[in-house]
Protein backbone atom coordinates (compact mmCIF):
# COMPACT_ATOMS: atom_id res chain seq x y z
CA UNK A 1 0.00 0.00 0.00
CA UNK A 2 2.49 2.15 0.68
CA UNK A 3 4.40 1.66 -2.72
CA UNK A 4 0.89 2.75 -4.55
CA UNK A 5 0.47 5.81 -2.47
CA UNK A 6 4.20 6.90 -2.84
CA UNK A 7 3.98 6.70 -6.84
CA UNK A 8 1.40 9.10 -8.18
CA UNK A 9 -0.56 8.89 -11.19
CA UNK A 10 -0.60 11.22 -14.23
CA UNK A 11 -3.33 10.50 -17.01
CA UNK A 12 -1.78 12.03 -20.07
CA UNK A 13 -5.44 12.65 -21.87
CA UNK A 14 -6.52 16.02 -22.84
CA UNK A 15 -9.35 15.99 -20.87
CA UNK A 16 -9.83 17.02 -17.36
CA UNK A 17 -8.86 14.51 -14.47
CA UNK A 18 -11.14 14.49 -11.24
CA UNK A 19 -8.33 15.57 -8.48
CA UNK A 20 -8.17 12.45 -6.15
CA UNK A 21 -8.02 14.50 -3.12
CA UNK A 22 -8.99 14.22 0.81
CA UNK A 23 -8.17 10.29 1.03
CA UNK A 24 15.29 41.48 11.26
CA UNK A 25 16.54 40.02 14.72
CA UNK A 26 17.79 36.63 13.34
CA UNK A 27 16.12 35.74 15.31
CA UNK A 28 12.06 31.25 28.18
CA UNK A 29 11.46 28.54 28.80
CA UNK A 30 7.78 27.63 29.46
CA UNK A 31 8.74 26.40 32.31
CA UNK A 32 9.86 29.76 33.18
CA UNK A 33 8.86 33.00 33.70
CA UNK A 34 12.06 34.51 33.01
CA UNK A 35 13.39 36.40 29.97
CA UNK A 36 17.14 37.46 31.20
CA UNK A 37 19.15 35.65 28.80
CA UNK A 38 23.01 36.90 29.22
CA UNK A 39 25.63 37.12 26.74
CA UNK A 40 28.99 34.74 27.05
CA UNK A 41 30.84 36.91 29.72
CA UNK A 42 32.80 39.14 27.75
CA UNK A 43 32.00 38.34 24.08
CA UNK A 44 35.41 38.04 22.58
CA UNK A 45 35.78 35.66 26.08
CA UNK A 46 35.39 32.40 22.94
CA UNK A 47 37.97 34.00 20.96
CA UNK A 48 40.60 34.67 24.11
CA UNK A 49 40.37 32.04 26.57
CA UNK A 50 42.49 28.81 26.48
CA UNK A 51 43.78 29.68 23.45
CA UNK A 52 40.11 29.01 21.61
CA UNK A 53 41.41 31.39 18.35
CA UNK A 54 44.49 33.44 18.31
CA UNK A 55 43.43 36.02 15.93
CA UNK A 56 41.33 37.89 18.99
CA UNK A 57 39.95 40.51 16.11
CA UNK A 58 37.54 38.55 15.34
CA UNK A 59 34.55 38.33 17.08
CA UNK A 60 31.70 35.94 17.07
CA UNK A 61 29.77 38.11 15.68
CA UNK A 62 32.01 38.35 12.67
CA UNK A 63 32.48 35.19 12.29
CA UNK A 64 28.74 34.71 12.05
CA UNK A 65 28.65 37.29 8.50
CA UNK A 66 31.62 35.24 7.03
CA UNK A 67 30.63 31.85 8.13
CA UNK A 68 28.77 30.79 4.44
CA UNK A 69 32.05 31.81 2.60
CA UNK A 70 34.40 29.66 4.48
CA UNK A 71 32.07 26.59 5.37
CA UNK A 72 34.00 23.58 2.96
CA UNK A 73 31.74 22.48 0.15
CA UNK A 74 31.92 19.10 1.49
CA UNK A 75 32.64 19.15 5.51
CA UNK A 76 34.25 16.36 6.71
CA UNK A 77 32.42 14.51 9.41
CA UNK A 78 32.53 15.64 13.05
CA UNK A 79 33.50 11.98 13.99
CA UNK A 80 36.86 12.52 12.52
CA UNK A 81 37.46 15.07 15.61
CA UNK A 82 35.01 13.83 18.13
CA UNK A 83 34.67 10.17 17.96
CA UNK A 84 33.03 9.71 21.16
CA UNK A 85 29.68 11.38 18.90
CA UNK A 86 29.84 7.98 17.19
CA UNK A 87 26.63 5.26 18.79
CA UNK A 88 26.43 1.57 18.00
CA UNK A 89 23.37 -0.07 16.72
CA UNK A 90 23.03 -1.70 19.65
CA UNK A 91 22.55 1.69 21.19
CA UNK A 92 20.66 2.96 18.39
CA UNK A 93 17.74 -0.23 18.46
CA UNK A 94 17.68 0.18 21.75
CA UNK A 95 16.67 4.00 22.08
CA UNK A 96 14.22 3.41 19.14
CA UNK A 97 12.50 0.22 21.25
CA UNK A 98 12.61 3.00 23.86
CA UNK A 99 10.80 4.89 22.09
CA UNK A 100 8.13 2.98 20.86
CA UNK A 101 7.60 1.67 24.60
CA UNK A 102 6.81 5.23 25.62
CA UNK A 103 4.86 5.88 22.27
CA UNK A 104 3.45 2.85 20.58
CA UNK A 105 1.10 5.10 18.86
CA UNK A 106 4.24 6.09 16.72
CA UNK A 107 3.48 2.26 15.15
CA UNK A 108 0.37 3.68 13.59
CA UNK A 109 2.18 5.94 11.55
CA UNK A 110 3.88 2.85 9.48
CA UNK A 111 3.12 3.96 6.37
CA UNK A 112 5.38 7.05 6.74
CA UNK A 113 8.46 4.84 7.34
CA UNK A 114 7.72 3.10 3.94
CA UNK A 115 7.32 6.35 2.63
CA UNK A 116 10.61 7.31 3.94
CA UNK A 117 12.39 4.12 1.89
CA UNK A 118 10.70 4.54 -1.15
CA UNK A 119 10.83 8.39 -1.79
CA UNK A 120 13.51 9.48 0.36
CA UNK A 121 15.97 7.21 -0.04
CA UNK A 122 18.74 10.13 -0.68
CA UNK A 123 18.73 10.92 2.96
CA UNK A 124 20.15 7.76 3.92
CA UNK A 125 22.73 7.48 0.96
CA UNK A 126 24.15 11.24 1.70
CA UNK A 127 23.94 10.77 5.37
CA UNK A 128 22.01 14.48 5.38
CA UNK A 129 19.98 14.97 8.76
CA UNK A 130 17.15 17.55 7.49
CA UNK A 131 15.34 19.24 10.15
CA UNK A 132 14.32 22.48 8.31
CA UNK A 133 10.88 21.45 6.90
CA UNK A 134 9.78 25.18 7.93
CA UNK A 135 12.08 26.47 5.65
CA UNK A 136 10.76 23.89 2.74
CA UNK A 137 9.80 20.67 2.64
CA UNK A 138 11.55 17.65 0.67
CA UNK A 139 10.12 16.67 -2.32
CA UNK A 140 9.21 12.92 -3.15
CA UNK A 141 11.73 11.46 -5.47
CA UNK A 142 8.02 10.12 -7.08
CA UNK A 143 6.67 13.10 -7.67
CA UNK A 144 10.34 14.09 -9.78
CA UNK A 145 10.02 10.94 -11.83
CA UNK A 146 6.09 10.81 -12.34
CA UNK A 147 6.35 14.76 -13.95
CA UNK A 148 9.78 14.55 -15.67
CA UNK A 149 8.17 11.44 -17.61
CA UNK A 150 4.87 13.56 -18.21
CA UNK A 151 7.27 16.50 -19.43
CA UNK A 152 8.90 13.80 -21.82
CA UNK A 153 5.85 12.72 -23.83
CA UNK A 154 3.51 16.19 -23.61
CA UNK A 155 3.66 19.46 -25.71
CA UNK A 156 2.70 22.37 -23.65
CA UNK A 157 2.54 26.04 -24.96
CA UNK A 158 2.14 29.79 -23.22
CA UNK A 159 -1.57 29.68 -22.35
CA UNK A 160 -2.07 33.00 -23.65
CA UNK A 161 -2.77 31.45 -27.14
CA UNK A 162 -5.72 29.09 -28.90
CA UNK A 163 -3.14 26.50 -30.35
CA UNK A 164 -3.14 22.79 -29.35
CA UNK A 165 -0.23 23.25 -27.04
CA UNK A 166 -1.23 26.19 -25.67
CA UNK A 167 -4.84 24.42 -24.79
CA UNK A 168 -3.97 21.61 -23.14
CA UNK A 169 -1.69 23.99 -20.67
CA UNK A 170 -4.65 25.92 -20.08
CA UNK A 171 -6.70 22.77 -19.80
CA UNK A 172 -3.74 21.58 -16.97
CA UNK A 173 -3.72 25.10 -14.95
CA UNK A 174 -7.84 25.33 -15.02
CA UNK A 175 -7.16 21.11 -13.45
CA UNK A 176 -4.93 22.78 -10.53
CA UNK A 177 -6.79 25.61 -9.75
CA UNK A 178 -10.09 23.15 -9.18
CA UNK A 179 -7.50 20.82 -7.11
CA UNK A 180 -6.18 23.82 -5.07
CA UNK A 181 -9.58 24.41 -4.04
CA UNK A 182 -11.10 20.87 -3.48
CA UNK A 183 -7.95 20.09 -1.12
CA UNK A 184 -9.15 23.18 1.13
CA UNK A 185 -12.59 22.47 0.53
CA UNK A 186 -13.43 26.31 -1.10
CA UNK A 187 -16.76 26.67 -2.19
CA UNK A 188 -17.32 27.74 -5.62
CA UNK A 189 -16.94 31.44 -4.49
CA UNK A 190 -13.58 31.48 -4.18
CA UNK A 191 -10.62 31.18 -7.22
CA UNK A 192 -6.84 30.71 -6.78
CA UNK A 193 -4.80 32.94 -8.35
CA UNK A 194 -1.14 31.62 -8.78
CA UNK A 195 1.88 33.55 -7.63
CA UNK A 196 5.75 32.87 -7.08
CA UNK A 197 5.73 31.55 -3.34
CA UNK A 198 2.96 32.86 -0.80
CA UNK A 199 5.37 35.81 -0.45
CA UNK A 200 3.92 37.08 -3.39
CA UNK A 201 0.27 36.39 -2.91
CA UNK A 202 0.27 38.19 0.07
CA UNK A 203 2.49 41.86 -1.75
CA UNK A 204 -0.04 41.08 -4.71
CA UNK A 205 -2.96 41.69 -1.44
CA UNK A 206 -0.84 44.48 0.02
CA UNK A 207 -0.37 45.97 -3.01
CA UNK A 208 -4.08 46.57 -4.61
CA UNK A 209 -5.74 46.80 -1.37
CA UNK A 210 -7.76 50.31 -1.07
CA UNK A 211 -6.05 51.60 2.02
CA UNK A 212 -7.41 55.53 2.84
CA UNK A 213 -6.64 57.84 5.46
CA UNK A 214 -9.12 56.19 8.10
CA UNK A 215 -8.69 52.84 7.17
CA UNK A 216 -6.57 50.41 9.36
CA UNK A 217 -4.24 47.33 9.04
CA UNK A 218 -3.85 44.91 12.07
CA UNK A 219 -1.48 42.12 12.26
CA UNK A 220 0.06 40.06 15.01
CA UNK A 221 3.71 40.78 16.23
CA UNK A 222 4.29 37.16 16.11
CA UNK A 223 4.10 37.14 11.68
CA UNK A 224 6.26 36.84 9.06
CA UNK A 225 8.02 40.04 7.46
CA UNK A 226 6.11 39.31 4.44
CA UNK A 227 2.85 39.91 6.67
CA UNK A 228 4.59 42.96 8.01
CA UNK A 229 5.94 44.07 5.24
CA UNK A 230 2.44 45.16 3.91
CA UNK A 231 2.47 48.02 6.35
CA UNK A 232 4.72 49.81 4.09
CA UNK A 233 1.27 49.97 1.40
CA UNK A 234 -0.95 51.02 4.19
CA UNK A 235 1.06 53.63 5.72
CA UNK A 236 1.75 54.97 2.39
CA UNK A 237 -1.83 55.70 1.76
CA UNK A 238 -2.33 56.75 5.35
CA UNK A 239 -4.04 54.04 7.23
CA UNK A 240 -3.16 53.27 10.48
CA UNK A 241 -1.12 50.23 11.23
CA UNK A 242 -1.56 48.03 14.98
CA UNK A 243 0.16 44.93 16.40
CA UNK A 244 -1.61 42.53 18.54
CA UNK A 245 1.12 41.91 21.10
CA UNK A 246 2.83 38.48 21.32
CA UNK A 247 3.15 36.33 24.43
CA UNK A 248 6.25 35.11 26.20
CA UNK A 249 5.81 31.98 23.96
CA UNK A 250 4.77 33.63 21.17
CA UNK A 251 1.66 34.07 19.68
CA UNK A 252 -1.40 36.06 20.40
CA UNK A 253 -3.51 36.12 23.55
CA UNK A 254 -7.74 35.87 22.21
CA UNK A 255 -8.60 38.89 24.41
CA UNK A 256 -5.69 40.77 23.51
CA UNK A 257 -6.47 40.23 19.95
CA UNK A 258 -9.83 41.05 20.46
CA UNK A 259 -9.35 44.01 22.02
CA UNK A 260 -6.82 45.43 19.06
CA UNK A 261 -9.02 44.55 16.75
CA UNK A 262 -12.02 46.79 18.25
CA UNK A 263 -10.08 49.86 18.80
CA UNK A 264 -8.84 49.84 15.80
CA UNK A 265 -11.97 48.19 13.77
CA UNK A 266 -13.21 50.46 10.30
CA UNK A 267 -16.14 52.83 11.42
CA UNK A 268 -17.52 52.04 8.34
CA UNK A 269 -16.30 49.30 5.95
CA UNK A 270 -17.33 51.03 2.31
CA UNK A 271 -15.32 54.13 3.16
CA UNK A 272 -12.70 53.13 5.17
CA UNK A 273 -11.79 49.43 4.15
CA UNK A 274 -9.42 48.05 6.73
CA UNK A 275 -7.71 44.81 6.52
CA UNK A 276 -6.18 41.93 9.06
CA UNK A 277 -3.23 39.45 8.47
CA UNK A 278 -3.56 36.36 10.45
CA UNK A 279 -0.65 34.34 10.70
CA UNK A 280 -2.08 30.72 11.08
CA UNK A 281 0.54 29.28 12.62
CA UNK A 282 4.07 31.21 13.50
CA UNK A 283 7.38 29.68 12.06
CA UNK A 284 9.51 30.27 15.07
CA UNK A 285 7.39 30.08 17.92
CA UNK A 286 5.36 27.28 17.22
CA UNK A 287 2.23 28.86 18.28
CA UNK A 288 -0.97 28.07 16.25
CA UNK A 289 -3.49 31.40 16.16
CA UNK A 290 -7.33 30.47 17.65
CA UNK A 291 -9.21 31.06 13.86
CA UNK A 292 -12.39 32.24 15.89
CA UNK A 293 -10.20 35.50 15.99
CA UNK A 294 -11.04 35.76 11.91
CA UNK A 295 -14.52 35.53 12.47
CA UNK A 296 -14.62 37.87 14.85
CA UNK A 297 -12.72 40.19 12.72
CA UNK A 298 -14.79 39.56 10.06
CA UNK A 299 -17.77 39.91 11.95
CA UNK A 300 -15.98 44.41 12.85
CA UNK A 301 -16.31 44.68 9.09
CA UNK A 302 -12.41 43.98 8.30
CA UNK A 303 -11.55 41.85 5.62
CA UNK A 304 -9.25 38.86 6.83
CA UNK A 305 -6.14 37.48 5.14
CA UNK A 306 -4.70 34.22 6.14
CA UNK A 307 -0.62 33.43 6.29
CA UNK A 308 -0.98 29.82 5.90
CA UNK A 309 2.27 29.06 4.25
CA UNK A 310 3.53 27.63 7.67
CA UNK A 311 0.36 25.86 8.99
CA UNK A 312 -0.93 23.79 5.88
CA UNK A 313 2.21 21.68 5.41
CA UNK A 314 1.32 19.60 8.77
CA UNK A 315 -2.48 20.68 9.27
CA UNK A 316 -5.72 19.81 7.86
CA UNK A 317 -7.51 23.19 6.89
CA UNK A 318 -10.73 23.76 5.24
CA UNK A 319 -11.92 26.98 4.20
CA UNK A 320 -15.52 25.80 4.61
CA UNK A 321 -15.12 25.66 8.01
CA UNK A 322 -13.04 29.03 8.20
CA UNK A 323 -14.08 31.19 5.51
CA UNK A 324 -11.49 33.63 4.90
CA UNK A 325 -11.54 36.57 2.54
CA UNK A 326 -7.76 35.27 1.24
CA UNK A 327 -5.45 32.51 2.17
CA UNK A 328 -1.63 32.58 1.03
CA UNK A 329 0.20 29.49 0.61
CA UNK A 330 3.54 27.92 -0.55
CA UNK A 331 3.57 24.32 -2.78
CA UNK A 332 7.38 23.67 -2.35
CA UNK A 333 6.25 23.70 2.19
CA UNK A 334 3.71 21.64 1.41
CA UNK A 335 5.45 18.85 -0.60
CA UNK A 336 8.78 19.80 -2.21
CA UNK A 337 7.85 20.26 -5.32
CA UNK A 338 7.85 22.66 -7.56
CA UNK A 339 9.52 25.63 -5.61
CA UNK A 340 8.46 29.01 -7.53
CA UNK A 341 4.58 28.59 -7.23
CA UNK A 342 2.56 29.51 -4.99
CA UNK A 343 -1.13 30.70 -4.56
CA UNK A 344 -3.79 33.19 -3.52
CA UNK A 345 -7.10 31.14 -2.58
CA UNK A 346 -9.42 34.09 -2.74
CA UNK A 347 -13.06 35.13 -2.59
CA UNK A 348 -14.20 36.83 -5.77
CA UNK A 349 -16.39 39.37 -4.13
CA UNK A 350 -12.87 40.28 -2.27
CA UNK A 351 -10.81 40.53 -5.42
CA UNK A 352 -13.49 43.22 -6.68
CA UNK A 353 -12.17 45.38 -4.12
CA UNK A 354 -8.98 44.79 -4.91
CA UNK A 355 -7.45 47.37 -7.30
CA UNK A 356 -3.86 46.89 -9.04
CA UNK A 357 -1.38 50.00 -9.49
CA UNK A 358 -0.63 48.27 -13.13
CA UNK A 359 -1.46 46.14 -15.69
CA UNK A 360 0.71 43.59 -17.69
CA UNK A 361 0.69 40.85 -20.08
CA UNK A 362 -1.85 38.38 -19.59
CA UNK A 363 -3.96 40.72 -17.26
CA UNK A 364 -5.78 42.41 -19.74
CA UNK A 365 -8.09 42.28 -22.86
CA UNK A 366 -7.10 45.91 -24.63
CA UNK A 367 -4.89 48.71 -24.07
CA UNK A 368 -4.82 51.61 -25.81
CA UNK A 369 -1.38 53.13 -27.05
CA UNK A 370 -0.78 56.11 -26.73
CA UNK A 371 -3.24 56.71 -24.81
CA UNK A 372 -4.98 56.07 -21.01
CA UNK A 373 -7.49 52.87 -21.95
CA UNK A 374 -7.39 49.91 -20.60
CA UNK A 375 -9.92 46.65 -20.36
CA UNK A 376 -8.75 43.86 -17.60
CA UNK A 377 -9.40 40.18 -18.70
CA UNK A 378 -12.75 38.88 -18.38
CA UNK A 379 -11.15 36.14 -16.09
CA UNK A 380 -11.31 37.48 -12.68
CA UNK A 381 -8.25 35.51 -11.67
CA UNK A 382 -6.65 36.57 -15.15
CA UNK A 383 -6.24 40.46 -13.47
CA UNK A 384 -4.16 39.24 -10.72
CA UNK A 385 -1.58 36.49 -12.52
CA UNK A 386 1.69 38.94 -14.12
CA UNK A 387 2.92 37.79 -17.30
CA UNK A 388 2.81 34.15 -17.74
CA UNK A 389 1.80 31.52 -15.39
CA UNK A 390 4.28 28.51 -14.58
CA UNK A 391 2.48 26.23 -16.91
CA UNK A 392 5.13 23.79 -17.29
CA UNK A 393 4.85 22.67 -13.46
CA UNK A 394 1.21 23.43 -12.61
CA UNK A 395 0.03 19.61 -13.18
CA UNK A 396 2.88 18.77 -10.71
CA UNK A 397 0.74 20.71 -8.23
CA UNK A 398 -2.06 18.15 -8.72
CA UNK A 399 -0.03 15.35 -7.83
CA UNK A 400 1.55 16.74 -5.39
CA UNK A 401 -1.72 17.61 -3.69
CA UNK A 402 -2.66 13.94 -4.19
CA UNK A 403 0.72 12.76 -2.98
CA UNK A 404 0.05 14.42 0.52
CA UNK A 405 -3.57 13.70 0.77
CA UNK A 406 -2.91 10.11 0.93
CA UNK A 407 -0.30 10.76 4.13
CA UNK A 408 -1.76 14.07 5.76
CA UNK A 409 -3.80 11.62 8.07
CA UNK A 410 -0.91 10.27 9.77
CA UNK A 411 1.41 13.25 9.60
CA UNK A 412 -0.07 15.04 12.97
CA UNK A 413 0.19 11.84 15.07
CA UNK A 414 3.86 10.73 13.96
CA UNK A 415 4.85 14.08 14.14
CA UNK A 416 3.64 14.58 17.92
CA UNK A 417 5.36 11.55 18.71
CA UNK A 418 8.31 12.92 17.38
CA UNK A 419 8.39 16.40 18.98
CA UNK A 420 7.37 15.42 22.77
CA UNK A 421 10.20 13.05 22.93
CA UNK A 422 12.74 15.86 20.82
CA UNK A 423 11.57 19.01 23.50
CA UNK A 424 11.55 15.95 26.75
CA UNK A 425 15.14 14.81 25.69
CA UNK A 426 16.55 18.31 25.36
CA UNK A 427 15.11 19.51 28.72
CA UNK A 428 17.20 16.35 30.13
CA UNK A 429 20.28 17.29 28.90
CA UNK A 430 22.91 18.16 31.14
CA UNK A 431 26.26 19.94 31.43
CA UNK A 432 28.69 17.25 32.98
CA UNK A 433 30.70 19.37 34.71
CA UNK A 434 28.18 20.67 37.06
CA UNK A 435 24.80 19.15 35.82
CA UNK A 436 23.68 22.98 34.26
CA UNK A 437 20.82 22.75 32.22
CA UNK A 438 22.41 23.25 28.42
CA UNK A 439 19.73 23.52 26.62
CA UNK A 440 16.55 26.18 27.36
CA UNK A 441 12.84 25.96 25.35
CA UNK A 442 11.89 29.34 24.18
CA UNK A 443 8.96 28.43 21.79
CA UNK A 444 5.44 27.32 22.61
CA UNK A 445 5.53 23.36 23.58
CA UNK A 446 2.12 21.43 23.11
CA UNK A 447 0.02 21.00 25.72
CA UNK A 448 -1.39 17.64 25.14
CA UNK A 449 -0.29 14.49 23.17
CA UNK A 450 -1.88 13.03 20.08
CA UNK A 451 -2.83 9.48 20.61
CA UNK A 452 -4.72 8.26 17.44
CA UNK A 453 -4.85 8.93 13.39
CA UNK A 454 -7.00 11.86 12.25
CA UNK A 455 -6.31 14.02 15.67
CA UNK A 456 -5.23 17.57 15.16
CA UNK A 457 -2.30 19.32 17.45
CA UNK A 458 -3.11 22.52 19.05
CA UNK A 459 0.55 23.71 18.11
CA UNK A 460 3.00 23.01 15.16
CA UNK A 461 5.71 20.73 14.91
CA UNK A 462 9.35 22.90 15.25
CA UNK A 463 11.05 23.84 18.67
CA UNK A 464 13.31 26.95 18.90
CA UNK A 465 15.82 26.89 21.63
CA UNK A 466 19.42 28.30 22.42
CA UNK A 467 22.17 26.31 23.93
CA UNK A 468 23.85 27.09 27.23
CA UNK A 469 27.51 26.80 28.56
CA UNK A 470 28.05 25.37 32.12
CA UNK A 471 28.35 29.22 33.53
CA UNK A 472 24.77 29.79 31.43
CA UNK A 473 26.22 31.53 28.91
CA UNK A 474 24.32 31.43 25.40
CA UNK A 475 26.72 29.42 23.11
CA UNK A 476 26.41 31.51 19.93
CA UNK A 477 24.20 30.22 17.26
CA UNK A 478 26.90 30.29 14.29
CA UNK A 479 28.89 27.97 15.97
CA UNK A 480 25.88 25.56 16.66
CA UNK A 481 25.07 25.78 12.86
CA UNK A 482 28.55 25.53 11.81
CA UNK A 483 28.36 22.60 13.96
CA UNK A 484 26.07 21.01 13.12
CA UNK A 485 26.39 21.38 9.14
CA UNK A 486 30.17 18.96 9.94
CA UNK A 487 27.67 16.53 11.12
CA UNK A 488 25.57 16.89 8.08
CA UNK A 489 22.36 18.12 10.14
CA UNK A 490 20.63 20.41 8.30
CA UNK A 491 18.88 23.06 10.84
CA UNK A 492 18.17 26.82 10.88
CA UNK A 493 19.39 29.40 13.08
CA UNK A 494 18.86 33.28 13.38
CA UNK A 495 15.46 35.07 13.64
CA UNK A 496 13.96 33.23 10.67
CA UNK A 497 12.40 36.41 8.95
CA UNK A 498 9.76 36.37 11.89
CA UNK A 499 11.34 39.63 14.33
CA UNK A 500 8.33 40.32 16.51
CA UNK A 501 8.11 36.57 17.12
CA UNK A 502 12.03 35.88 18.22
CA UNK A 503 12.44 39.26 20.09
CA UNK A 504 9.14 37.68 22.30
CA UNK A 505 10.98 34.67 22.64
CA UNK A 506 14.19 36.18 23.49
CA UNK A 507 12.88 38.96 25.26
CA UNK A 508 13.66 42.15 23.93
CA UNK A 509 10.71 43.29 23.18
CA UNK A 510 11.33 46.64 25.03
CA UNK A 511 14.52 46.97 22.61
CA UNK A 512 12.85 46.33 19.83
CA UNK A 513 11.19 49.26 20.05
CA UNK A 514 14.08 51.65 21.11
CA UNK A 515 15.11 50.81 17.45
CA UNK A 516 16.19 53.72 15.26
CA UNK A 517 16.03 54.34 11.89
CA UNK A 518 19.02 53.01 9.94
CA UNK A 519 19.98 50.49 12.48
CA UNK A 520 21.68 47.40 10.85
CA UNK A 521 21.83 43.81 12.81
CA UNK A 522 25.12 44.02 13.74
CA UNK A 523 24.30 47.71 15.45
CA UNK A 524 21.48 45.19 17.48
CA UNK A 525 24.20 43.01 18.15
CA UNK A 526 26.58 44.95 19.02
CA UNK A 527 24.51 46.64 21.53
CA UNK A 528 23.26 43.37 23.00
CA UNK A 529 26.72 42.18 23.05
CA UNK A 530 25.74 38.96 21.61
CA UNK A 531 24.34 37.12 18.22
CA UNK A 532 20.73 37.22 17.99
CA UNK A 533 18.00 34.38 17.02
CA UNK A 534 17.44 31.07 18.03
CA UNK A 535 18.07 27.73 16.66
CA UNK A 536 14.94 26.24 14.98
CA UNK A 537 14.37 22.34 14.87
CA UNK A 538 11.31 21.80 12.54
CA UNK A 539 9.90 18.42 11.21
CA UNK A 540 7.39 17.26 8.42
CA UNK A 541 6.43 15.00 5.52
CA UNK A 542 9.75 12.38 6.31
CA UNK A 543 11.00 12.77 9.79
CA UNK A 544 11.63 10.05 11.08
CA UNK A 545 12.96 8.89 14.79
CA UNK A 546 16.63 8.50 13.79
CA UNK A 547 16.26 11.76 12.89
CA UNK A 548 15.26 13.09 16.26
CA UNK A 549 17.84 11.01 17.60
CA UNK A 550 20.39 11.87 15.81
CA UNK A 551 19.49 15.68 16.75
CA UNK A 552 19.50 14.48 20.59
CA UNK A 553 22.81 12.70 20.00
CA UNK A 554 24.81 16.18 18.70
CA UNK A 555 23.00 18.25 21.23
CA UNK A 556 24.10 15.83 23.89
CA UNK A 557 27.40 16.27 22.65
CA UNK A 558 28.11 19.91 23.63
CA UNK A 559 27.28 19.37 26.86
CA UNK A 560 30.57 17.29 27.06
CA UNK A 561 33.50 19.58 28.18
CA UNK A 562 36.12 17.83 26.26
CA UNK A 563 34.02 17.30 22.60
CA UNK A 564 33.16 20.98 23.36
CA UNK A 565 36.24 22.28 23.92
CA UNK A 566 37.19 20.13 20.54
CA UNK A 567 34.87 21.35 18.37
CA UNK A 568 35.35 25.19 19.49
CA UNK A 569 38.88 24.56 18.37
CA UNK A 570 38.02 23.32 15.19
CA UNK A 571 35.24 25.73 14.81
CA UNK A 572 37.78 28.60 15.43
CA UNK A 573 40.67 27.40 13.19
CA UNK A 574 38.56 27.14 10.37
CA UNK A 575 36.43 29.88 10.27
CA UNK A 576 39.30 32.20 10.97
CA UNK A 577 41.92 30.68 8.90
CA UNK A 578 40.73 32.24 5.45
CA UNK A 579 41.34 36.01 7.19
CA UNK A 580 45.10 34.85 8.24
CA UNK A 581 47.56 37.16 7.15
Amino acid sequence: MGNTSSQPHRNRSHASRAPALRVSLRCSSPSSSTHSIEPWPDTDRLVAEKGHCRDQSQSPIHRQRSRERVLPRQPASLLAYAPTLRSSVADENQAYQDFLRDYPEYRLTWILDTLRRTDFSRLEQTGETYVDYMGGSLYPESLIRVHADFLSSSVLGNTHSISNSSKMSLNYANEARAAVLSFFQASPEYTVIFTANATTALKLVGEAYPFIGGSSYVMPVDSHNSVNGIREYASYRGAKCAYIPAMLTGGLDLEAAKNTLLRFRPRNKDLTPSLFALTAQSNVSNSKSPLSIAEYASSLGYHVLLDAAALVPTSSFSLAENPVDAMAISFYKMFGFPTGIGALIVKRSFLAELKRPWFSGGTVDIVQVPGHVVTMSSALHEQFEDGTINYLMLPAVVDGLRFITAYMPFLPLRLSCLLNYLITSLLNLRHDTNGAPLVKILSKIPSRRLRSIGTSADTGFLVSFLFFDPSGSIVPNSFVEYTASKQNISLRTGCVCNPGGSAALLGLSTEMANLYPGVTLEDFESRMGRELGVVRVSLGLASDFQDVQRVIRFATSLGNTQIRQTLLDVWCKETLQPHAT
